[in-house]
């Protein structure tokens, strides 16, 4: 046995680059350590153990920092011995952060197109289109057994069809309105330049296609022609031609939204469910009367208030409204009264219903939507361009109350 002993190892080299200094430096003594207890002990015959014992022992020690190493041997010329070699592998770790950070990118963009999808398609007026509907809709269910599969399915063909054209319809206004919106409603998307002008073109022809598209396969008449008449009509109300545009002129304005709002989607969607889906003959119910009425009221309204925060952008462009006519005050007060109005007539209905339960949620009801639209109205600031806004809004929502209370007239 051969007794010449080897010199010590050359010592492993470390990398940390995840761990302190301070473990670091643990680590290299403790490789060291073993390159001297090994040199002092180990034969030539047993230098491959040796190696293999001090490879095993670095690496154990790595793993128990949580890095991963990899290790290469280098064959040295004549006057050198192996070395260890220890690399930390943190190319993995930027890969990781880099598909994070991606996914990230990725999900925040997918969140500002749908946000500004949702301000494009006025989240209002859909609210409002879905909720007349499935109201009116419930008009024509005259027993219990009338609420089945086939009404859900009729209510949701009318719903998705019509969703389909208002957003045709509100998004036409907004191609035709770009430089008005600029001032009055810069946080759109066509005006903050979000999406650019083919791209409204583009979303705009799509879901007219899809409306029409849908109305056809469904095969109900009354569906369909309601559709086509909102077309027309809201294509006059905002396209820039000769002889439309009707939106520059309050009076025609107006009518537009009061046949769209309180006519069509009374008459069209009733029709839809009790023709096409009971295949009952159709009669003009009280309630559908009252409804229809009553909304008009609420259209006219709408068509009145929605120019009043905007009066700022309609001088500069010729919009001749009725809020540039007559100022923003006394217009305020004229779509208060009007509602104040509807809500008495409501009040007179609810009493005179032959049915207790009718009486008392339709007469409740309009009370106390009453009281608070008075209440809210008295504290409005018309010089501040942000509660005019607000207290639009608050009308869209008394107008989503009454389709609450709709069905409830009998």
């Amino acid at each position: 046995m051969d007794s010449m002993i080897l010199g010590p190892f050359p010592k492993a080299s470390l990398i940390n680059t995840g761990g302190s200094g301070r473990r670091s430096k643990n680590f290299s003594k403790n490789c060291y350590k073993v390159n001297h207890s090994l040199g002092s002990y180990v034969t030539i015959a047993s230098w491959h153990n040796a190696w293999k014992l001090q490879n095993e022992y670095c690496i154990t020690r790595s793993q128990q920092y949580n890095l991963k190493y990899q290790y290469k041997g280098i064959e040295g010329g004549p006057t050198h011995g192996r070395k260890c070699v220890v690399y930390a592998a943190s190319g993995q770790s930027f890969e990781s952060d880099s598909g994070a950070y991606e996914s990230k990118s990725i999900w925040i963009s997918v969140i500002k197109a749908l946000d500004a999808f949702y301000r494009f398609s006025r989240p209002h007026t859909v609210i409002g289109t879905a909720l007349s509907i499935i109201s009116v809709s419930l008009l024509a269910v005259e027993k219990l057994s009338d609420l089945s599969p086939l009404f859900l399915i009729g209510v949701l063909e009318a719903v998705v069809a019509a969703l389909f054209m208002n957003i045709y319809i509100v998004g036409l206004n907004q191609l035709s309105d770009v430089e008005i919106d600029k001032i009055n409603k810069p946080y759109l998307p066509l005006a903050s330049g979000e999406y650019s002008f083919g791209t409204g073109v583009a979303i705009v022809a799509s879901f007219a296609i899809l409306s029409f598209w849908l109305g056809w396969i469904v095969g109900s008449w009354p569906l369909f022609w309601g559709l086509f008449i909102s077309f027309v009509l809201g294509t006059a109300y905002s396209i820039n031609l000769p002889m439309l545009r009707w939106k520059r002129f309050a009076l025609v304005a107006a009518m537009c939204i009061l046949a769209v709002r309180a006519v069509i989607v009374q008459l069209a969607f009733f029709i839809h469910i009790q023709a096409h889906v009971y295949k009952r003959p159709v009669i003009l119910s009280r309630p559908l009367i009252f409804a229809a009425a009553f909304m008009s009221f609420f259209s006219v309204v709408i068509a009145l208030f929605k120019d009043i925060p905007d009066i700022e952008g309609d001088k500069i462009f010729g919009i001749r409204s009725f809020s540039v006519r007559l100022g923003q005050e006394p217009v305020f007060w004229i779509c208060v009264s009007l509602l104040e109005m509807a809500y008495g007539v409501a009040l007179f209905v609810g009493a005179v219903s032959p049915f207790l339960w009718s009486k008392i949620v339709t007469s409740i009801g309009h009370i106390i939507l009453a009281s608070v639209l008075w209440y809210r109205a008295k504290s409005v600031d018309f010089k501040s361009k942000a509660a005019i806004t607000s207290f639009y809004m608050f009308i869209w929502k008394l107008f989503y109350a009454e389709y609450f209370l709709i069905p409830f007239v009998r």
